[in-house]
This record gives structure tokens, sequence and C-alpha cells, in this order.
């Protein structure tokens, strides 16, 4: 297979800068490890948003390419790669499966090189290490297959790993976004009551209500502590969940939760509480036997051409659910 000279990506030059949508040039070889994916899809998450607003100070590798969660194919690979082949449908995802953990790619643009880690969506090809793409079958509805790149694995690992959440147990989901959603889905399939779902968006928490959530509460109209012990009373929730990263809303969570209940700060998840091979075939299998409603998370599609846009109405809440940007025209 040739590797395609060119492709449309979308570059974070600048911090707090709207994306530039440009022409990159693509190495001509794969080195080892190495996998070439056509992106068919690509999810947007908060830690793009992040990146580009600098959450973490000085990026010292601007500009670079971003995007974490997506599915594709590929379309060949480099030496000692044997986990994927040319054909394969595939997610692409953040954490480390089995495979070489290859060089980042050797992109270029502008005739400059354009740094990119080991695996990046917001492309129409990416050359990523074969660690971070796991196989699913050919039948897979590609679309919401991006999901479980990030906001499924990440949400259903946190109720299933982290929150170790039981049958009748009580939750709060602090921030219904992408992978606040997955969490009240996660915490429904698993009979939890009740699950109390906490936004500042009226649409997010009316389509978290359809992902499983008994209780609703809007944080910008109404003091959250004092709706939260309304329906809870004074003992506090078993699992208290935030997904704002907020100190105020951290300290919530530690006074309201019962003190042998768990406070779940989502993020990075411990080393082996992650397992994506396993994860997304499992969770696949999941809803397709529960037949939940995964595909409603998909709120919005957009285009590479129109990526900004898309991530103004997910800063302004005007984006419910999880926004995916379709990579080829």
């Amino acid at each position: 297979m040739t590797i395609p000279k060119t492709m449309l990506a979308a570059v974070l030059v600048e911090l707090r800068q709207p994306l530039v949508i440009d022409e990159v040039a693509l190495p001509d070889t794969l080195g080892v490890g190495q996998v070439l994916v056509k992106i068919e899809y690509s999810g947007i998450c908060g830690s793009q948003l992040s990146e580009i607003d600098g959450a973490k100070g000085e990026d010292k590798y601007l500009p670079h390419l971003l995007g974490h969660e997506g599915s594709g194919h590929v379309m060949a690979v480099g030496p000692g790669v044997r986990h994927v082949k040319d054909g394969d449908a595939v997610v692409l995802h953040w954490r480390k499966a089995p495979g070489i953990e290859a060089d980042p790619p050797a992109y270029r643009w502008r005739g400059k090189p354009l740094n990119a880690g080991w695996v990046t969506t917001f492309n129409q090809y990416a050359i990523v290490a074969e660690n971070r793409v796991t196989p699913v079958a050919s039948t897979t509805d590609l679309k919401t297959a991006a999901l479980f790149g990030c906001a499924v694995t990440t949400g259903f690992g946190v109720v299933v790993n982290n929150a170790k959440l039981k049958i009748g147990e009580s939750i709060v989901v602090y921030g219904a976004g992408g992978i606040g959603l997955n969490i009240v889905q996660a915490a429904s399939m698993t009979s939890a009551y009740p699950i109390i779902a906490v936004d500042l968006h009226d649409s997010k928490l009316a389509l978290a209500k359809r992902m499983g959530a008994t209780h609703l509460i809007n944080a910008s109209a109404t003091d959250a502590q004092a709706a939260i012990k309304s329906i809870m009373g004074p003992a506090g929730p078993d699992v208290f969940v935030d997904n704002t990263g907020l100190p105020s809303i951290i300290e919530l969570g530690y006074a309201i939760t019962k003190p042998q209940g768990r406070l779940i700060l989502v993020g990075v998840p411990k080393s082996g509480q992650a397992v994506p091979q396993e994860d997304i075939p499992r969770y696949m299998r999941l809803f397709d036997a529960a037949k939940a409603p995964l595909g409603e998370l998909i709120t919005h599609v957009t285009s590479l051409d129109d990526i900004n846009a898309a991530i103004a109405d997910i800063r302004s809440g005007k984006i419910a659910g999880r926004c995916v940007v379709k990579l080829q025209r």
C-alpha cells in the first residue's frame, strides 16, 4: 500500500486560538511498529479542549496534532507489527494495548517538522503506534466505535474499576459531558439508585435522563449541595464522581459523600485498570446484548472543516452529548 503524500489535518499552532485546517505531509515509509490508519471518525474529548486552552501551562510541542479517540481501517503496517493487519477495522485509543510502542510519526507542515504523539485523530490519516490500536469486527459501526477509544472505556472503567459500584448503591455524577454520560449509563446498567446527574445545561441533563439518570440537578439554577441532600438525606451518596476538575466541586464531594463512600476524580486510571484489548470488545458485547442507546450519545457529527465551530458549541453547551468528526469527505 502506498502511503498518501498529504492529508488534511487540524493543527494546534497557538494556544487559545482556532485550529488551523491545512495539508500535512506524511513520511514515505513506515517504521518499526507503526500502523497507517485511514481515520473515519474521531471524537472530540475534553482533553483536547484543555490542550487548546493550555490548561497545563506552556506547550513546548507546538505546533502539533490532536485527538486520542477514533476509528478507521488499517491501510498498511510497518515491520514487527503482529496485532493488526491491512484491512482491519480498528479503534484508536490513548491507553496502551499489546504491541510495539513505535516512534511518533515524522509529519511535516509547511516545510517543517510537525509534532504528533503515539496517536492522533484530528487528521484524515494517522500513523500510530501498534499499541494504540485495537481491531474490531468488520461489521462494527465505526461512528459509535470511535467513542470506545476514550469516552465509553473511561466512563465504564470509572464505574467498574474505580467506584466498584454495587446494585442499589447511590451515585452522584457531577458533569454530564461525554464521559459523564457514559458513567450515568454504566451506573444504570449496574442498577444503582439513585443516579443523580449534575450539570449547568438542561440539554445535557435531558440526555443524562435518557441514559438512565433518576434525578437531575441544574447547578446554574439551584444550590447543588442542598439539592443532593434533599434527595439523599443526611447520609450522603455512596459514590461521588467529579468530571470537572474544579477544586470547589471536589470539596463538595468530600463534604457530602458517606464516610465509607468513594470519591472518584476522573483522570488517568491506575496502571492495569484499563486494558483496551479486553475492555473494548467486552463493552461492545455488553452494549449489543443490552441494546443500550450508545448512538444517542452522539448528538452532533461535524466535518474537519467545521471542527472549530463544533469546539465552540461544545464549550457553550449547545452540543449536549458527544460530537464526532467525520474525517473523510
